[in-house]
């Protein structure tokens, strides 16, 4: 398979994918918006909950990976800096939802 083809599919995937923990997210959200920090904490605390949270974070960064790299193909002619650009995009989704991870854990 080519590889734009596979970039493509893989952007169309997780962006299904996505949907129902974006509606997830945006529905826990609104009921935790005007609460406390120990609700919060609460909420974070709770293993279902976390794993969910987690789960969406790595996805929306694979999503977000896959885009930015596609903007970097279209728009950045010098291969140096396209594979600079693609390489620290790549570390960013790597340890951002590391630290996010370990960060809900330690909850």
């Amino acid at each position: 398979m080519i590889s734009a083809t596979r970039k493509w599919i893989l952007l169309k995937l997780s962006s299904l994918l996505m949907v129902p923990f974006m509606i997830w997210f945006l529905v826990n959200f609104v009921t935790l918006y005007d609460k406390g920090y120990h609700e919060v904490v609460e909420f974070f605390t709770n293993q279902f909950n976390s794993i969910i949270f987690c789960v969406f974070i790595v996805v929306t960064f694979f999503y977000s990976a896959l885009s930015i790299s596609e903007i970097f193909e279209d728009y950045i002619s010098d291969e140096k800096t396209r594979k600079f650009a693609n390489l620290m995009v790549f570390l960013s989704s790597l340890i951002i939802p590391t630290i996010t991870i370990f960060t809900v854990y330690k909850l």
